[in-house]
């Protein structure tokens, strides 16, 4: 797998699904993901994750600024319904990822009202990988007033330039 991430990367399930290609397990990364390492494969195992709610507030307690990545993703499987989102924008929560490539314009006209509602940000993603997926980077970015107010919020850190 260090061969598909290259030196010092940090090790993930996209470069688990390049070394079962490689090998010879698997045609594509898409197949690994939909067998394999599906929440529905044969290896899964179950991992604890911190409730969102509470997760949410680790971020704000720790100066970050909470954005929650594609929760109408249907294509990825489970989807966040509103009234959890509505309870970690009370928790924190500073924004959504509406502009990615799994929320067509259905997906994104809901969740641009949501987040209007709820006084979150919007943000853009391109979920990007590498040249395994079709997501392109940049492909879908976040508009730089948004990204002021996100390096406005943050209190952890110092942003980089």
């Amino acid at each position: 797998m260090r061969e598909q991430a290259g030196a010092g990367a940090v090790l993930g399930r996209p470069h688990i699904a390049d070394a079962l290609v490689t090998r010879g397990v698997v045609d594509s990364r898409e197949e690994a993901f939909a067998t394999l390492l599906s929440s529905r494969g044969p290896y899964y195992v179950p991992h604890h994750a911190p409730d969102a709610v509470q997760a949410v507030r680790l971020v704000v307690e720790a100066g970050g600024v909470p954005v929650m990545a594609h929760p109408l993703a249907r294509q990825r499987g489970r989807v966040v319904d509103d009234e959890v989102i509505e309870a970690m924008a009370d928790a924190g929560l500073a924004g959504l990822e509406v502009d990615h490539r799994d929320n067509d314009e259905s997906a994104r006209s809901h969740l641009r009202a949501l987040a209007a509602r709820l006084d979150l940000l919007v943000t853009g993603s391109s979920d990007y990988h590498g040249a395994g997926k079709p997501n392109r980077l940049g492909e879908h970015t976040t508009d730089p007033e948004s990204l002021e107010r996100i390096e406005r919020l943050a209190t952890g850190t110092v942003a980089v330039r």
